[in-house]
């Protein structure tokens, strides 16, 4: 299959284009950077989706699968641009793909689609973000479900929870910890890590993406996640323990954001049976 990849130099890209490497894909690994590394086998596309030419979109049109994984502006979650020029972009290039040919788009969401609710959240729970950034990428997933009414094509919306590991942005917690480790840093400060959340290491992210959006058409929303909940300090841990590594962790230090709920994870129940079903 040839699968056309946005963001593809992104945490999550470059690790969605390895897995869809591994499977046989065909990739087109379109990005803003190409300058960065891209694995054998895969066809750059140096292209800022924003000033999209007629034959790259019909390049794109040629693809079975079309992979958006770009995104501007994170992580800042509260900045209006989300709202005012990020969602405008993507609906018109996602829009214009699909004219263009496009049968079958893969869109990568956010848990923050779901705002303040807690507890175990499934992929039927409504949408009340809370956020700029969850209330863009609702948005635009809204403007697909109508484009459905007028166009045929295939949609899945993926929404990851907390994705962690190598590449992350140098803001998140995975990052500062591995930092501080790596310069010798005595201590780590930290919120109190009580809040629950469901981390899920992005080797295991990106291998989920690539074999769904491979054989799976038409898949809808699914929940990307672990399904279990799991502490903060207990992730943090658990992270120390696998890079054999020893620091003062000093909780308390950092408030816990207030734009998320003390504790959230997502059900798994769905994604698991159309994994199983690949």
């Amino acid at each position: 299959m040839r699968v056309t990849v946005t963001g593809a130099s992104g945490f999550i890209g470059r690790h969605v284009v390895r897995e869809l490497r591994k499977r046989g894909a065909q990739v087109i690994a379109v990005s803003r950077h190409p300058d960065q590394p891209l694995d054998s086998g895969v066809t750059p596309c140096a292209r800022d989706i924003k000033v999209m030419d007629r034959s790259t979109l019909d390049r794109i049109g040629k693809s079975d699968v079309l992979l958006h994984l770009a995104w501007g502006g994170l992580p800042n979650y509260r900045s209006a641009h989300h709202l005012e020029s990020e969602m405008p972009m993507h609906a018109e290039f996602l829009e214009s793909c699909i004219i263009g040919g496009t049968d079958r788009v893969v869109v990568v969401g956010t848990c923050f689609e779901y705002g303040l609710q807690s507890g175990e959240l499934d992929e039927t729970a409504p949408a009340q973000p809370i956020t700029a950034y969850g209330q863009a990428k609702h948005s635009l997933h809204r403007h697909l479900l109508h484009l459905r009414e007028r166009h045929e094509f295939g949609l899945g919306w993926f929404r990851p929870f907390y994705l962690y590991g190598d590449g992350q942005a140098a803001t998140s917690l995975y990052a500062q910890l591995r930092t501080a480790i790596d310069s010798g840093s005595p201590d780590f400060d930290m919120s109190h890590g009580d809040q629950v959340r469901d981390f899920l290491p992005i080797e295991l992210a990106a291998s989920r993406i690539a074999a769904l959006a491979l054989t799976h058409a038409d898949m809808g929303t699914v929940n990307l996640c672990s399904g279990k909940p799991t502490r903060v300090i207990d992730i943090v841990r658990e992270w120390l323990q696998e890079w054999n590594a020893d620091i003062v962790l000093n909780r308390g230090v950092h408030p816990v954001p207030d734009y998320e709920p003390f504790a959230f994870w997502g059900n798994a129940r769905r994604q698991n049976a159309l994994l199983e079903s690949t």
